[in-house]
């Protein structure tokens, strides 16, 4: 079937779920989260890849093994087409890019294209385009002085702390969730956030450590 969006049944579930994140609600309402939730996502995802690459939606089930938060089940659903990142939850819609997290060797190449005046010019220059679209550029972490080997004064000293480089875009809950007017969103991201994600696998690669 065409995907037609999220029905406010998927935001209610996720709005149960935070509430009563148990066995006993996720197996009363299964139904719900199968048609309402899966359902709608598998379609999107289906529609999406022949343009951006392949798909995969991740497990409903969280990892607890390591956690101190024993949740049994996620409060989103989210799945990968090609490089970009898709989240639905009770708030809304959400998309990203790039590569939340490096290797050292990563890192070690992502910091030398960013120190060159040619390639790290280039990257500021995708960042601004990108912001101009309502994107947020950022990392999930970061270094709190240089990285050994950088100067502190270096004028891309933001940039070069970084241990990641993600684009991010959320949207509010608003009537076009519920439509097929979503895959319009979540497609006009992946093209704006395209060639930041193109500079890091020019200048990042893949992980090789």
């Amino acid at each position: 079937m065409a995907f037609q969006g999220w029905p406010e049944e998927a935001l209610d579930f996720y709005e149960g779920l935070e509430a009563d994140n148990s066995r006993t609600f996720w197996t009363r309402h299964k139904k719900v989260y199968d048609e309402q939730v899966l359902g709608p996502m598998a379609e999107l995802v289906a529609e999406l890849a022949p343009e951006f690459g392949d798909a995969k939606i991740f497990r409903p089930h969280r990892d607890v093994r390591f956690s101190k938060d024993k949740s049994p089940y996620k409060t989103n659903i989210g799945a990968t087409v090609g490089s970009g990142y898709i989240q639905l939850t009770a708030r809304g819609l959400a998309a990203g890019d790039g590569m939340y997290t490096m290797t050292p060797g990563q890192l070690d190449r992502y910091r030398q294209a960013v120190a060159s005046d040619r390639t790290g010019e280039q990257l500021e220059n995708l960042i601004d385009a990108a912001q101009r679209r309502g994107i947020s550029v950022h990392s999930r972490d970061a270094l709190k002085t240089a990285p050994r080997g950088y100067p502190a004064d270096h004028r891309r000293i933001g940039l070069l702390r970084y241990k990641g480089l993600i684009a991010w875009k959320e949207w509010p809950v608003e009537a076009w969730l519920g439509t097929a007017e979503a895959r319009r969103h979540i497609a006009g991201f992946l093209v704006a956030a395209r060639p930041l994600s193109t500079w890091l696998d020019t200048h990042v690669g893949p992980p090789a450590d």
